[in-house]
């Protein structure tokens, strides 16, 4: 996976595209309705954000050094559980967020960014299979 053509991504799509969080929760949401209501008290949509900004840091973890990615999934799928999240939701908020990503770079996203992603999306897929394992 190239470090390289996934952060080339994200520095396009904010950018281009400014704070994606909006973004992000509007495809979130379009997708899965029902996961808005489990957002009622992020009124501001700071919690969002936090959210997201982790996801950011989570991706260019496992896309470069891999020194905290797979521990912080694996805590963040266990605190989800407390909160009624579903863990099969995990991988589509991830390919949300690279979905989000290759829209906000627009005509600018190219097949090395597409494949670094591709790597990414895969390699978060085996790591939460060995969790719900």
């Amino acid at each position: 996976m190239s470090l390289a053509a996934v952060e080339a991504s994200l520095a396009l799509a904010a950018e281009r595209g400014g704070d994606l969080t909006p973004a992000v929760y509007a495809r979130l949401f379009a997708r899965l309705p029902q996961m808005e209501a489990e957002f009622w008290r992020d009124r501001s949509g700071a919690i969002r954000g936090e959210m997201l900004a982790r996801v950011f840091e989570v991706i260019l973890d496992l896309a470069g050094p891999r020194a905290y990615a797979e521990q912080m999934i694996g805590t963040e799928y266990v605190t989800h559980d407390a909160y009624g999240i579903p863990r099969a939701l995990f991988p589509v908020f991830f390919a949300v967020v690279a979905e989000a990503v290759e829209a906000a770079c627009g005509d600018g996203w190219t097949p090395a960014m597409a494949d670094g992603w591709a790597a990414l999306l895969a390699d978060i897929d085996a790591m939460l299979g060995k969790l719900a394992a």
